[in-house]
């Protein structure tokens, strides 16, 4: 009983009072039938707008149809091959494998599990996490609608017309999930991108003779609806959630508001939506560029949502606050400095569910540069290594001459997110040692991460699934499938339900990354463990030899408890080219077969190197 005090004690102290409030008050409208009201299930049709009168007068937006378009042609082999796996009813989920779900799937079920969702009841009835429907975000991923920028990048590169199969997929939604109801209204940012999807294809057919008045007026209710749903859920997101999921939400009551000005209510919405935007950028993108979720896949999210936010806004002759485009040049200069230049890889680093809302290039989902490439364009610069990357930044209509941002080696500090880099020409050095003023993800503090000659020797074991059975979620979320210290089997931190993890890790002094004559030099330490006793510290040293693919580390734990070992983990590729060598006796070194997830829902093999001792253990990794 004592230890669920002390628990709920820490919620309380890490999340805020503000936060639990939220959560109780929403509890109780769910729970009392309140919420039914405020979200209709079979609202009156909202029409404000014909589809002449927009086609006159549509806002301006990143092309004005198919037609005005001068993006160079390319036929390219992936991009016929996804049109034909389409056409025989099998899909790309999370941007990694594909899932054969047939040419009448039906919106409600579960690819995965095979669960069916009832599509009649009302979302507050939906339950989004549980053993027998399974992840829920299988069910989410078609109906995001990310996959039309497939089907229009194949009819334009190719010259198909995709009209007809975009415009049948959509009006299937709708007919198949009336408003309000089922799991594809459980989430305002699964809402959001469907709504965003949905508007780049009505502006790419725009003068479809497939896109009639009937068609439109379908849509245009839908789309009013759902921008209602998500202005009045928004701080579900905005307190309870606070993350990309706001920044989402935001942006589209913003944007719907600006494109679709005519619905009344959308002119409160839009300045509402844009108010919010630009505070949440200001409080989740700290002041060095690095993101609150601690997560480089959901950064990523974040500088696509900029890019739209920035170009649409620039396009109708508005703008933000300063700090919008402030945060989006500091983002993008602490991705690119952590970015793999042979690939465009990052570091799996922190949560990954495969998320690339809009996918408008056949580069591979690790692949980072077509999105960096467009922000920074849309900044009015170039990234060395990336200009190639260019396809995402032709179709939100950007063009023109840009500065050159010069690829930069040498040391990098991060320490308002907490990271640390080291650049060589043929090593990439990525440690993160930071404080969580919000939510952790995962239990990864201290986490290294180490590139040599473009590959990646020393990885991060990445998310698979955030709905799983117990042992692997928790390996995945823990400390078990990252490059720190365990103390015997425990986590960093003490895991709870769903994303929340109890005594957050928290910096011990100031890390330091230094320069010297023929070596670099990081000195990092965290509070952690606090579940297992008071005052336990880890302290981790790393030496890097100039030039050379040599690393020494040494983790010490202060005040462990007695008779526990402090286990440092390597997780390393098949036939890893990394010599991993303890530098004393006494040690037990144990190598094991582990998983480690590149792409969300999929496993693939890698080794978990184990070096065991008391109180400290010194490692030295060598790259062949």
């Amino acid at each position: 009983m004592l230890k669920k005090v002390r628990r709920s004690a820490n919620l309380v102290r890490n999340m805020g009072l503000r936060y639990v409030a939220f959560r109780v008050k929403f509890a109780l409208q769910t729970k009392a039938g309140l919420l039914k009201k405020k979200f209709p299930t079979a609202p009156p049709e909202k029409s404000f707008l014909s589809l002449e009168e927009w086609r006159k007068n549509a806002k301006p937006f990143f092309f004005e149809s198919r037609e005005s378009l001068t993006i160079p042609k390319v036929r390219h082999a992936d991009l016929e091959e996804r049109y034909r796996d389409y056409k025989a009813g099998k899909l790309l989920f999370f941007n990694g494998g594909k899932l054969d779900i047939g040419t009448d799937y039906d919106w409600v079920k579960n690819p995965d599990s095979g669960f069916c969702y009832d599509r009649n009841a009302h979302w507050t009835d939906i339950q989004d996490y549980s053993a027998t429907a399974g992840d829920i975000k299988f069910v989410w991923e078609k109906s995001r609608f990310s996959f039309l920028g497939d089907l229009i990048r194949y009819d334009y590169h190719f010259g198909q017309d995709c009209a007809a199969d975009v415009f049948r997929e959509i009006e299937s939604w709708i007919d198949a999930n009336p408003i309000n109801c089922g799991p594809n209204y459980k989430c305002s940012q699964e809402i959001s991108l469907r709504t965003l999807n949905w508007i780049f294809a009505l502006y790419y057919y725009r003068n479809s003779p497939l896109l009639t008045e009937a068609l439109f007026r379908k849509i245009m209710h839908v789309v009013y609806w759902s921008i209602h749903h998500v202005y009045h859920n928004i701080h579900f997101s905005r307190i309870s959630v606070r993350n990309n999921h706001a920044i989402t939400e935001t942006l589209t009551l913003y944007l719907a508001g600006l494109l679709f000005p005519e619905f009344p209510e959308m002119v409160k919405w839009k300045a509402d939506g844009k108010h919010w935007f630009e505070q949440e950028i200001a409080y989740q993108v700290y002041e060095d560029g690095t993101f609150l979720q601690f997560s480089m896949n959901y950064h990523r999210v974040l500088v696509q949502l900029l890019t739209w936010a920035l170009r649409l806004a620039g396009a109708n002759g508005e703008s933000f606050a300063p700090v919008v485009r402030e945060r989006a040049e500091k983002s993008l200069h602490f991705l690119y400095a952590c970015m793999n230049d042979a690939d465009g890889w990052l570091p799996n680093y922190g949560a990954n569910d495969g998320a690339l809302f809009f996918r408008l290039s056949s580069a591979d989902y690790r692949d980072y540069r077509p999105q960096l490439e467009t922000l920074a364009r849309a900044l009015g610069f170039t990234l060395e290594g990336c200009e190639k990357a260019e396809e995402d930044a032709k179709w939100y209509g950007i063009s023109g001459n840009f500065r050159k941002m010069a690829r930069q080696q040498g040391l990098f500090s991060f320490p308002n997110g907490g990271y640390y880099l080291i650049r060589e020409a043929d090593t990439l050095t990525f440690l993160r040692c930071g404080n969580h003023k919000d939510r952790p993800g995962q239990a990864d503090n201290l986490h290294l991460d180490i590139w040599h000659k473009g590959k990646n020797i020393l990885l991060d074991g990445g998310s698979y699934k955030y709905n799983t059975d117990d042992t692997t979620l928790r390996y995945f979320m823990g400390t078990a499938s990252h490059n720190t210290v365990q103390l015997g089997d425990a986590d960093q931190m003490q895991k709870g339900g769903r994303f929340i993890w109890y005594y957050w890790t928290q910096t011990a002094g100031m890390p330091t990354l230094k320069e010297e004559a023929d070596r670099y030099v990081f000195s990092g330490a965290i509070h952690a463990f606090r579940h297992l006793g008071a005052g336990i510290i880890h302290r981790r040293h790393l030496v890097k030899k100039k030039g050379e693919a040599v690393w020494e580390i040494e983790d010490v734990i202060e005040n462990a408890p007695a008779g526990v070992p402090v286990r440092q983990l390597w997780h390393t590729p098949p036939g890893s080219s990394l010599e991993i060598i303890p530098e004393k006796d006494g040690v037990v070194v144990e190598k094991m077969p582990c998983d480690v997830s590149d792409y969300y829902g999929q496993k693939s093999p890698a080794e978990m190197t184990v070096i065991s001792g008391n109180g400290a253990v010194k490692t030295i990794l060598r790259g062949l």
